[in-house]
This record gives structure tokens, C-alpha cells and sequence, in this order.
């Protein structure tokens, strides 16, 4: 799976959860989900949710908590991915 695939499918998972559409205009890979996007913390869950079920893989609490910016939560996506295959 493609790095750019993934961000694009992750940019779709979090669009709902976003409360600064500005940011979210302006996304890349050093946008902070949670202080730029301002995404609460309860929605980051639904997001681990939404991309363990998009990309059918599991993401353990150690990975979760490292998904702080766009950057590092394609990185564990495509981590999980290949250690899935």
C-alpha cells in the first residue's frame, strides 16, 4: 500500500471528527491531530476504530499513543500493514 493511499484514506476517516476545517484545508504530514485539527481525545479512539477497521489491521495502546501528528499515524498504519502481510 502506497504511503500517499494511506494518507488520503486517513485524511477521510478524520474529516468527521475535525473541528478546524481551516487546518484540516491546510493538512500535511506535521499537522498535530489533536491541537491543530482539534480533535478531542475520545475521538482519537473512534479514529483508531474507524482505521483498524478500514485498513483491517489492530493497533496496540503503545502504537495509539504515538499517532500524534498526520506523519506518525501513516507511519503505524503502514507499520501494522506490513507486519500483517
Amino acid at each position: 500500500m502506497e504511503r500517499e493511499e494511506v494518507k488520503n484514506k486517513l485524511e477521510e476517516i478524520i474529516k468527521p471528527y475535525v473541528q478546524d476545517m481551516e487546518a484540516f484545508g491546510n493538512i500535511s504530514e506535521t499537522t498535530d491531530l489533536l491541537q491543530d485539527l482539534k480533535i478531542n481525545s475520545a475521538h482519537l479512539i473512534d479514529i483508531v476504530l474507524d482505521v483498524e477497521e478500514a485498513f483491517d489491521i489492530e493497533i496496540d495502546d503503545e502504537s495509539v499513543e504515538k499517532m500524534i501528528t498526520v506523519k506518525d499515524s501513516v507511519d503505524t498504519i503502514l507499520a501494522c500493514v506490513t507486519a500483517a502481510v
